[in-house]
């Protein structure tokens, strides 16, 4: 008699066997019970685990989610514009408020480029009309501060991103020179954010809001302005059509346009990597955990076969023995639910407040929850119903089933290993469902960690190969006051500067005028700048250019096409020869020769790229370059931007590993249990404890083994493809997927066994040491 029915006699010595069909619900609770308090380690870590799972799904949907990103929060708050119209003059509202779709308009508003002189350094700003009161479309979030004030005429409110990169705060000094020349002091009155302009530096130039009287001191000169719309749609499934609609209406006084789309894909690049990275593992990791809690519960299950059968014998039917089995194997993974739960809630509200605004809705929320108890549900129910079919025996024999040799035995002996690892090789694959269980429990997770190792290994290719995601150039150089040549002479001088490229960039309307795009034009058709080609040819005569994988979705082409854009005002036709790693604008990107532009947008350069040599310090460089008068910019790796994904790596590493280890443990459990009686045999026979131990680390090491190995190989096949899938998918393009080292995986594939066979020592010492009369009772 196991000790569970034990207890529930104990507690009830008269008249419990006739009660036990008409309350049995009061004796499952107590079998439930006794037999959490007897495996509380093996019942923490199954909870720990299905924790771990649903906080990296929780995380992974808040990230990805729509409503979680910065964008919509700021957007919705502030009633913001869908589109923004850039034109000359400005245009006829009553026209554009006629558009169909349109429920709202913003301005019009002038705009000014400026300049702002900022420790030794000058920025490019954009100078934005606005009115004393907060306007009720297209509204900035005051978040420090206060507005604008007719009375303090030289307050300026700037956008939030920009004044924390530039360092600045309310009362801070705003020095701004027009394109005049004239320099005027302004002061900052408040820091706010905006859902109508993405992040800076990802979205430049730095945005400020400004009276019109000062918009007017700074820049007198209309011809030099422009104007700005905003336009907010009942629908914002109509953006195309409407921004179709008023280029067609205002015809060529329009400039260039900007979506709703834009800025929020600018806002979130680095949270939609992170957050697809974050739910590849946590859906990975969902089904290591559902095949350790079927491990656990059919290992659990397995032990308390003569209880069930004595169990069966006193009345217990098989709905009865699957529903208690369900209900105590369930709970534990429900219990990791709920905890998981809070967990994620915490992480995303508290640990993650600097990105996420808007916490996960109730509907993701649910669905992850549901989804996770369903299989659990499932991964516990299979055991369950093979203990119900339990014949109601109460001397049921717990002894595993025979057979033959294994074919690994075998080879044991032909080689003539030791007695010890024969056993071990025998023992393995006695059962084989567990051990095919147990060897995916393993593989999964090691799998996904040679992913993540695989991820690191991009990351570290970035670092160390700027050049492969376009950075050949560290440096770029903007002339200021000084004259494009008088700046590239300056640059040239220094002695770690090999290169200079010159360089535009300019925003051009795709062919159906609905949106602008990037375009970049540095280097000479001839002299091109080393751009990172991955398919096709880098462009060698005037009209050739090379795009990012963004831009090609977007436009439908592919390389040898022929694409006309409108840079300007000027028609621009070029043929697409190439395809580039492109990090910024999510690949939306055309590049080409400086000498393809019109000369009124090639001349004069707006910058200079600097390619340095190799081993030069570009922040020493820099620091040269500005004390020359030179206004410099130091290129910001994707890696830096991403370096929040080595943690998640690590974190994520962590609770795999944790399922991992769950897992062992339940297959060393299983196994000591089944060969209980071998073990007080060979003990008797004259085994050693070391030989006894050296036994059942065997028969767990091989699984384990087999599971890494098999995990790694699939891992480190799969890591490049699954990386270039998400760069194709991002925009960035295919061919930034770097496998891992075969140096690192060979590290954590034996750190993976070497830390298995540590922990399957526990249960093996414990066996080794127990004397035989008790081992064989």
């Amino acid at each position: 008699m196991g000790p569970r029915v034990a207890e529930l006699l104990h507690d009830h010595p008269q008249g419990w066997v006739m009660r036990v069909i008409g309350g049995s619900g009061r004796a499952e609770v107590r079998w439930i019970r006794a037999d959490l308090r007897a495996r509380r380690g093996q019942a923490l870590l199954t909870i720990v685990a299905v924790a771990g799972i649903v906080t990296a799904l929780i995380t992974a949907a808040t990230l990805l989610e729509d409503g979680t990103n910065p964008w919509r929060g700021l957007f919705e708050r502030g009633r913001g514009a869908h589109v923004w119209i850039h034109t000359k003059g400005v245009p006829d509202v009553a026209a554009l408020r006629g558009l169909g779709g349109v429920t709202d308009i913003a301005g019009p508003y002038r705009s000014a480029p400026a300049t702002l002189a900022e420790r030794g350094r000058k920025v490019p700003i954009a100078l934005q009309e606005s009115t004393a009161e907060l306007p009720p479309v297209a509204r900035p979030l005051l978040r420090e501060g206060r507005w604008l004030d007719a009375g303090n005429p030289e307050g300026v409110v700037v956008e939030q991103s920009f004044a924390r990169a530039l360092g600045l705060r309310p009362g801070s000094p705003f020095p701004v020179t027009g394109l005049n020349g004239a320099t005027h002091t302004l002061v900052v009155a408040g820091l706010a954010e905006s859902g109508d302009q993405g992040f800076y530096p990802e979205w430049t130039p730095g945005l400020a809001w400004t009276l019109a009287p000062t918009l007017t001191m700074v820049e007198p000169a209309p011809g030099r302005t422009e104007t700005v719309t905003g336009l907010r749609l009942a629908d914002a499934a109509y953006t195309d059509i409407v921004v179709q609609q008023a280029v067609i209406t205002l015809r060529n006084q329009v400039q260039r346009v900007s979506t709703w789309r834009e800025v929020r894909a600018s806002m979130e690049l680095d949270n939609r990597l992170l957050g697809l990275l974050l739910a590849l593992f946590g859906l990975a990791g969902l089904v290591a955990a559902a095949l350790a809690l079927a491990n656990a519960a059919g290992g659990r299950i397995l032990t308390q076969l003569r209880d069930i059968a004595t169990l069966k014998s006193l009345g217990f039917t098989r709905g009865q023995v699957i529903r208690m089995l369900v209900a105590e194997h369930g709970t534990l993974g429900l219990a990791g639910i709920a905890l998981g739960l809070v967990a994620g809630r915490l992480i995303t509200t508290y640990a993650l407040s600097g990105t996420v605004v808007v916490p996960l809705s109730p509907g993701p929320t649910l669905a992850i929850a549901a989804g996770t108890a369903l299989v659990v549900l499932v991964a516990v129910w299979l055991p369950a119903w093979r203990g119900g079919v339990t014949p109601p025996i109460p001397a049921a024999p717990a002894s595993p089933p025979g057979g033959r040799l294994s074919r690994l035995a075998r080879l044991a002996l032909l080689v003539r290993l030791p007695p010890a690892l024969v056993l071990g090789a025998r023992d393995a694959f006695t059962r084989p469902a567990t051990a095919a269980l147990t060897v995916a429990g393993v593989a999964v997770p090691m799998m996904m960690i040679t992913i993540g190792l695989g991820c690191w290994a991009t990351l570290d290719d970035f670092i160390r190969h700027p050049e492969q995601v376009g950075q050949a150039a560290a440096l770029s150089v903007r002339p200021g006051d000084l004259t494009a040549q008088e700046a590239l002479g300056r640059a040239m001088a220094d002695p770690d500067v090999v290169t200079a490229y010159p360089g535009v960039e300019l925003d051009a309307l795709v062919p159906w005028q609905t949106r602008t795009v990037r375009t970049r034009a540095l280097g000479l058709s001839g002299d091109p700048y080393p751009f990172p080609v991955v398919e096709g040819r880098m462009f060698r005569d005037r009209g050739e250019a090379v795009a990012g994988q963004g831009l090609l979705d977007l436009l439908g082409v592919r390389i040898g096409d022929r694409v006309r854009m409108t840079i300007g005002g000027t028609p621009l036709i070029v043929k697409i020869v190439g395809r580039v790693i492109e990090p910024e604008q999510d690949g939306e990107v055309l590049s080409f020769g400086i000498d393809s532009l019109a000369a009124k947008d090639a001349t004069p350069p707006q910058f200079y790229s600097l390619v340095l040599r190799p081993g030069a310090d570009p922040g020493e460089v820099r620091r040269r370059l500005e004390s020359r008068s030179l206004e410099v910019d130091q290129a910001v790796n994707p890696a830096d931007r991403l370096a929040v994904i080595r943690l998640i790596i690590v974190a994520l590493v962590a609770v795999l590993a944790l399922i991992g280890l769950a897992n062992l443990l339940t297959a060393s459990a299983l196994g000591l249990r089944d060969h209980l009686l071998d073990l007080a045999v060979l003990k008797a026979m004259g085994l050693t404890p070391r030989q006894v131990m050296a036994t059942l680390v065997t028969g767990t090491g091989l699984l384990v083994t087999a599971g890494a190995v098999l995990g790694g190989a699939a891992g480190a096949s799969l890591s490049k493809g699954v990386i270039d899938l998400e760069g194709r998918s991002s925009g960035v393009g295919a061919g930034i997927g770097r496998a891992p080292t075969p140096g690192m995986l060979a590290a954590a594939v034996l750190v993976a066994i070497g830390a298995s066979l540590l922990v399957a020592l526990i249960p093996a010492r414990r066996a080794a040491r127990a004397q035989v009369p008790v081992t064989a009772r």
